[in-house]
């Protein structure tokens, strides 16, 4: 049978790898404690399954592209709330099923495959920039990331920033917990509005973080958000990972031409989880309470990889802690044998090679037994 070549050139997501051999460790017995992929196991907050089950019609009907107005109106709210900024929940709102399917997506709407349009990312980074960006015929660039790990405007080349369509960027960042200041957002903006480029910013973690809550792209665009989107999700904030809950916001034309792409695939969710994102999206508390939960597991893996002479780099924010060790892949075999899974840093693209990456996945006392585990696996 033919199919598309492209999916012969990237191959299977390296981290599904990792999972199934964890998945026939679990088969035969083998205890284990995952940190391998971002799916927390703390229960998501009752009053949102809550809001699911009472939304749950009678008579099911195909749901609209752009989603309900009271759940745009609540993305809306926390926009405000949490970024100080007012946008317009008719035309710089998109609802999302989760965040993955928008990033994806996105480079469908507006790279011209016939232009030579590039797409530009960081990596170390989330696969599904490159995934989206080669399925819709662009030329992708994947710029290294070293020392902090923060992609910043002059790791661009002249050349690819002049045939860039869209440029990624990703804060706090996955896999290295990393964190760009407001001043490199500012100098992207700047960038990107002088090339034309569109800059889209994946900001799904924006509410995990232990000091101050990391700048949006949002908040340093101004009026409009010319030439800006933002990429939220209910995820990590609210425990739906199973949901599939995410946001687009910014651009309005931008958000129109997405709203023209998702009509003509039929991409929608479903009205009884849109009410469920409505009630997750209008409170603050229950993503305060998940917040604490993972900054103590991230002290209790930092303070234990750090005492033992560890290098942790960035894992400042977001569900990650980025671990510098000798072999990514024989790292993560050791620890395997040790009933821990974790990433190698290679199966996040060139740059991971040398690292692996912790999910706070598991429970507070699976970290601390976990800590010691780690140490005596990596440490000398």
């Amino acid at each position: 049978m033919r199919r598309n070549p492209v999916l012969d050139r990237l191959g299977g997501n390296p981290v599904t790898l990792v999972q199934d051999t964890a998945r026939e460790m679990r088969a035969a017995g083998v205890p284990l404690i995952d940190f391998s992929i971002g799916d927390p196991r703390e229960p998501t907050p009752p009053f949102i399954a809550d809001a699911l089950r009472r939304a749950v019609p009678v008579v099911s009907q195909y749901p609209t592209t752009k989603g309900l107005l009271a759940l745009r109106e609540a993305i809306a709210g926390y926009v405000d709330r949490r970024f100080g900024v007012a946008v317009d929940p008719a035309t710089q709102v998109m609802p999302t099923t989760g965040s993955k399917e928008g990033i994806f997506s996105t480079a469908l709407a507006f790279v011209d495959r016939d232009a030579g349009d590039a797409v530009v990312w960081g990596t170390p980074g989330y696969s599904v920039y490159e995934r989206g960006a080669v399925f819709a015929g662009a030329r992708g660039v994947a710029v290294p990331l070293n020392g902090d790990h923060v992609l910043r405007p002059e790791h661009i080349a002249a050349e690819d920033w002049a045939d860039a369509r869209l440029v990624w960027i990703c804060s706090p960042h996955n896999p290295t917990g990393s964190v760009m200041g407001a001043d490199v957002i500012e100098s992207f903006i700047a960038r990107t509005r002088r090339t034309g480029a569109l800059l889209c910013a994946d900001e799904c973690y924006a509410d995990l973080y232990e000091n101050e809550p990391p700048p949006s792209v949002l908040q340093l665009a101004g009026s409009g958000a010319q030439g800006v989107l933002s990429y939220l999700s209910l995820s990590k904030r609210s425990g739906m990972t199973g949901y599939r809950a995410g946001a687009i916001v910014g651009d309005s034309e931008a958000i129109a031409a997405l709203t023209m792409l998702r009509t003509a695939t039929g991409t929608a969710a479903p009205e009884y989880t849109q009410a469920a994102a409505i009630a997750a999206w209008s409170d603050d508390a229950h993503a305060a309470e998940r917040r604490e939960i993972f900054n103590a597991k991230r002290r209790v893996l930092r303070e234990a990889f750090v005492e033992a002479g560890l290098e942790v780099v960035g894992s400042e924010a977001g569900l990650y802690i980025w671990l510098k060790v000798d072999d990514d892949v024989a790292a993560a075999g050791r620890l395997l044998e040790r009933g821990i899974v974790v990433s190698p840093g290679r199966a996040f693209g060139p740059g991971g090679e040398g690292y692996v990456r912790l999910a706070l996945v598991p429970t507070l006392d699976e970290c601390e037994q976990a800590a010691g585990a780690v140490v005596a696996a990596l440490a000398g």
